[in-house]
């Protein structure tokens, strides 16, 4: 499996022969320019998760690549004019010899007087690679058998005992960070150590480029 980040959410994931891209949104940057996607997948509506100005011209530079996104967000890309397929909670899609499964439903909490949305995490999957969950926006879903955890490091819907308590839950061996596109480098470091020393999670980083796992 190999993992390369394009900023905040955004994930291409190499695995089982698929190539799968994460939650191509606004806080993310270099995307548009790939080439030979089998799939995108969306986790949930909000902008830094899916770009509706960029997506139609990523999807235009390859008629095979297929928009999976959480069935209220495909609604809403559909109602949009962007053709998209519902990946509900519990369900799999294929694509050239992996699969990614649904997890969870619903959106963290920012804040009581605003509503909630769907959000679908995500469990990537290939014959003799690692399992790599990527949860989107939320803490709740805790699946097993995860390898790799990407870790949503800093949001408005979390904070820090909640990322610790959802790094042990998930008890991946080793893992990387999503969800800072709001963070300086400084405070990256601050969170990215609460997640490694009380967390209990290998940390790795882009640094040096993409990860191989």
């Amino acid at each position: 499996m190999r993992v390369t980040h394009f900023g905040h959410s955004c994930l291409l994931v190499e695995t089982g022969g698929a190539r799968v891209l994460i939650d191509p949104g606004t806080l993310s940057h270099g995307f548009e320019e790939l080439v030979d996607l089998d799939a995108v997948v969306v986790t949930h509506a909000h902008p830094d998760h899916v770009d509706v100005e960029r997506l139609p011209l990523l999807l235009e530079a390859d008629d095979r690549t297929v928009l999976h996104a959480e069935p209220e967000t495909a609604s809403q890309l559909r109602a949009s004019g962007i053709e998209a397929l519902a990946l509900h909670p519990g369900r799999s899609v294929r694509f050239a010899g992996a699969s990614v499964t649904g997890a969870g439903g619903e959106h963290a909490l920012i804040h009581p007087d605003l509503p909630r949305i769907g959000n679908v995490g995500l469990l990537l999957r290939a014959e003799g690679e690692p399992t790599l969950f990527h949860p989107g926006d939320s803490y709740a879903a805790v699946p097993e058998g995860v390898d790799v955890l990407a870790v949503p490091l800093s949001a408005p819907w979390a904070a820090s005992r909640e990322t610790v308590d959802f790094v042990r839950a998930v008890g991946a061996p080793t893992g990387f960070a999503v969800h800072d596109g709001l963070l300086t480098a400084p405070g990256r470091a601050v969170y990215s150590g609460h997640v490694a020393t009380l967390g209990g999670l290998r940390l790795r980083t882009f640094d040096d480029g993409p990860l191989e796992l």
